[in-house]
């Protein structure tokens, strides 16, 4: 099969364009002929070495097609059904078969638009996942969500809203992505940069009861010292490639505050059974129009590194798919 492979760590030039042989499905996973795959700044992390996998490897966390092959165990589902997954659990998503556990697959109506349901499986679930399992979120509390037009914070505002958060803030790295951002949600856009002059302002010296942090650095220290008593920041990303931030024990004593992490792989690596439910409602959720999922551009699977540099570049909007050959 074809497939954008690592062969090497490195920069977007180190994907290839390769024939590899297809994987075949174990005990309880399910093969996918795919058709489309998200592009997610995990693939970038595991194309840098910032993750151990091993090489050569396909990447890929979530894609949509159909599926090919069923493993010993699985009942739910039939071959030739459209479906969408979480591939992390064994990458493959850049390929034109991947293979993963019949616990992270999603079946979807035969009229499915497979360019859109590629892209739901890793931000919709994760938005779902950390406002309302971690953060715990509770009705009319202040929600502050950084990288608001990317692909996780496109998700994060409107299922803050679904959940019944009473105000949901969020901050972009530039101008030109302001409004973008409010379109999806959010009551209140700011420049990251302008968080803290704006933050007493914006909650009317209350502080936020939640921040979602994927971006690391300055970002995570600063939503930390936004956060009222009893207010909870979740560490879920580096994009910055800022060093890790630290935070005392006492001080989170004193302050009354919480620090939370959440990483998609490795509760569907350890829990799949626990992510099957969340990933049905968010397809579900879009599927009804409840929660809008924006495409950005669908380029095909060569042009990865394409891709891959766009999302880097931090100016990218919307979800990126590459589409299969």
């Amino acid at each position: 099969m074809r497939a954008v492979t690592i062969s090497r760590f490195g920069d977007a030039e180190v994907l290839d364009y390769a024939e590899v042989e297809p994987p075949t499905p174990g005990p309880g996973q399910v093969a996918i002929d795919v058709t489309h795959a998200g592009v997610n700044y995990a693939e970038i992390l595991f194309r840098q070495g910032a993750v151990d996998v091993p090489l050569p490897y396909v990447p890929g966390i979530e894609a949509a097609g159909h599926v090919r092959a069923l493993g010993d165990g699985v009942k739910d589902l039939r071959v030739g059904q459209p479906v969408t997954a979480l591939t992390m659990t064994m990458g493959g998503g850049y390929g034109e078969v991947a293979v993963t556990d019949a616990h992270l697959v999603a079946p979807l109506p035969d009229d499915a638009d497979l360019a859109l349901m590629a892209a739901v499986p890793s931000n919709s679930t994760t938005a779902w996942l950390v406002l309302r399992e971690v953060a715990r979120l509770r009705k009319d509390e202040r929600v502050l969500v950084h990288a608001a037009a990317g692909g996780a914070g496109s998700q994060l505002g409107q299922v803050a809203k679904l959940l019944g958060a009473g105000q949901v803030v969020g901050t972009v790295g530039s101008p030109e992505k302001l409004e973008k951002a409010a379109a999806f949600g959010y009551d209140n856009v700011v420049l990251r940069s302008e968080l803290l002059a704006f933050s007493e302002e914006l909650t009317e010296g209350c502080g936020f009861d939640v921040a979602v942090d994927p971006v690391g650095g300055t970002a995570r220290r600063e939503s930390f010292d936004t956060l009222a008593q009893g207010g909870r920041l979740i560490a879920m990303g580096n994009a910055s490639g800022a060093d890790t931030v630290h935070f005392d024990a006492n001080e989170l004593w004193f302050s009354g505050k919480g620090v939370l992490g959440f990483n998609l792989g490795a509760l569907s690596g350890e829990r799949p059974s626990a992510v099957t439910p969340v990933l049905r409602r968010v397809v579900d959720a879009v599927l009804d129009g409840g929660l809008r999922v924006e495409v950005g551009e669908v380029l095909p699977l060569s042009d990865a590194a394409q891709a891959h540099r766009r999302i880097e570049s931090g100016r990218s909007t919307g979800k990126l798919v590459l589409a299969m050959p």
